[in-house]
């Protein structure tokens, strides 16, 4: 018997220490959802996309200014005016060589226009003469501006609102809710509308028409998970220790619904985008000559037929913004759901 005891080696962990110790790394929340947000490919290529976006936006408006983009010589409208895209490096389809309205085959435009030698415009000019190229870059910084001043007061007043509506309920909550049930039965045309008789049309009509009627969604998902998180221990023992109801829905509740907060804001911002696009196609969003993506396509739309780079190119940039976001949106919405880990 003493035999067989010795033949058996105890292998593995020679101390309690090992045999306890856990083999993946503990993980914060953020730490997790970023493992999950790189998973998926097309949130991280537009995240990357966005980023360079706002990045161009902010380094470009040192540049190209908002005057450089809208100035022109009138004296030069028919030197300049419907230039096709030239880079200047003899590609085709990008050398200047188009058919223009009336001839019977295509010719380089700038030669035919006296374009002075050395001269080239990479996206192409208007039928004023203005670059496209510096039209499209202050276009796409005025529409971000505008998406973005929009989104925060969504952000402010509909998180502040659900918050209050959702962890005070009762009463408050059902007078609250009733409240915003009416703002959204008003069409946003309207109040667009009223705001541009009274402020004029503009930035600061489009982004206060946006951010007024735009909170709800945000109130409503907020209050939601307000009315969820609220049942929680740990509101219970912050109640228990005596914590005040303001310090404990604003510090304790709103962390841990951040997550759907970052979520809702990255699915705002093309909404916004579009809103404001829609509003300047119509005459409703900012005062031209001043660019946005939306005044782009609606003065371009006359040369569909004969120049369709010129609306193209605005359409573009507003589908590939608006995209990224979208996409953005999605990956967050996953990554910062612990139950699509599956680990």
């Amino acid at each position: 018997m003493a035999d067989l005891k010795e033949k058996f080696v105890l292998v593995g962990a020679v101390s309690s220490e090992q045999s306890e110790k856990i083999g993946k790394p503990a993980l914060s929340f953020l730490e997790d959802a970023w493992l999950r947000l790189k998973k998926n490919k097309l949130a991280v290529i537009s995240m990357w996309f966005v980023i360079f976006l706002v990045g161009f936006s902010l380094i470009s408006n040192a540049f190209v200014s908002s005057k450089d983009a809208n100035s022109f010589n009138p004296d030069k409208v028919s030197t300049y005016g419907n230039l096709p895209p030239n880079s200047g490096l003899g590609i085709p389809g990008w050398n200047g060589v188009f058919k223009i309205p009336g001839a019977t085959e295509s010719s380089n435009v700038y030669e035919d226009q006296n374009v002075p030698k050395g001269k080239h415009f990479i996206l192409g000019t208007d039928n004023l003469g203005r670059s496209m190229a510096k039209r499209l870059t202050v276009g796409i910084r005025i529409s971000l501006l505008v998406a973005v001043a929009a989104t925060l007061i969504d952000l402010f007043i509909g998180v502040v609102y659900g918050l209050i509506s959702g962890y005070v309920g009762g009463r408050v909550d059902t007078f609250m809710q009733r409240f915003i049930e009416v703002i959204s039965s008003i069409p946003n045309l309207i109040i667009v509308t009223m705001l541009g008789l009274l402020l004029g049309n503009g930035m600061f009509s489009i982004i206060l028409s946006i951010g007024l009627t735009g909170w709800t969604s945000m109130a409503r998902q907020v209050r939601n998970m307000t009315l969820s998180y609220k049942e929680r221990e740990f509101v219970l023992a912050a109640k228990t220790l005596g914590e005040s109801a303001p310090k404990i829905a604003f510090k304790h509740i709103l962390p841990n619904i951040s997550g759907v907060i970052i979520v809702q804001i990255m699915l705002t911002i093309p909404s916004a985008i579009m809103y404001e696009s829609v509003l300047s196609a119509i005459n409703l969003g900012v005062k031209p000559p001043t660019a946005s993506l939306g005044s782009l396509i609606a003065d371009s739309l006359e040369n569909l037929q004969y120049y369709p780079y010129q609306i193209i190119l605005p359409s573009l940039a507003l589908v590939f913004i608006s995209l990224a976001f979208i996409l953005l949106g999605d990956g967050l919405r996953d990554a910062f759901d612990p139950k699509s880990s599956r680990d």
